[in-house]
């Protein structure tokens, strides 16, 4: 049986438990933000981004920093932005918004972790070493979009094997995608 003292010793050790492990706590982790065009024009992908941050438990504001840097469709205020990441020392980059973004994070530091969503080749591109072991300090998704090109027109060839021509819409700015979609769709079929 617990006497009054102790029972108040005790509640009190509890309450003050919580201020003790608050003043222990590190500092809130920083997610560094690095993307090629415009807040406006990427609404969605930020929800998604926010989304995904929170089925893995973080949340901004909450246990989470995010430091945004937006080159709104200026490819050549990357680096500037990149670096500035690096000097607040946030704890990882998201480079988003295409190879552009990445090859700023990947030039402004070789320590802090940069994670990247591409729809390129990765290996090709000199960002990871391999698929399956990156090495370094970047790693990421690709969805083999261009590298699949080939591959999709597949149906269209069986749906009209008589086609000799086909159109293909590219976004003429993004040469690289471009250059991979074009090779792609002038591959000899099998």
């Amino acid at each position: 049986m617990m006497n009054r003292r102790e029972f108040i010793t005790l509640l009190g050790g509890a309450a003050a438990c919580p201020l003790a492990v608050r003043a222990q706590q590190a500092a809130m982790p920083v997610i560094g933000f690095l993307h090629g065009a415009s807040l406006e024009t990427n609404m969605d992908r930020l929800r998604g981004f926010h989304r995904a941050l929170k089925d893995t438990g973080y949340v901004e504001g909450e246990n989470v920093t995010i430091v945004y840097r937006w080159a709104e469709n200026q490819i050549d205020r990357l680096p500037e932005l990149a670096a500035d990441l690096v000097r607040r020392q946030v704890a990882v980059i998201a480079a988003l918004g295409g190879a552009a973004s990445v090859l700023a994070a990947k030039a402004a530091t070789t320590t802090i972790p940069i994670v990247f969503i591409i729809n390129e080749d990765p290996v090709r591109l000199g960002f990871v070493a391999s698929l399956s072991r990156p090495g370094g300090n970047l790693t990421g998704i690709n969805f083999l979009s261009g590298e699949l090109v080939e591959k999709r027109l597949e149906p269209l060839h069986q749906l009209v094997p008589a086609a000799t021509r086909l159109a293909v819409l590219v976004n003429p700015v993004n040469t690289t995608n471009t250059e991979i979609t074009l090779r792609g769709v002038r591959s000899p079929r099998s």
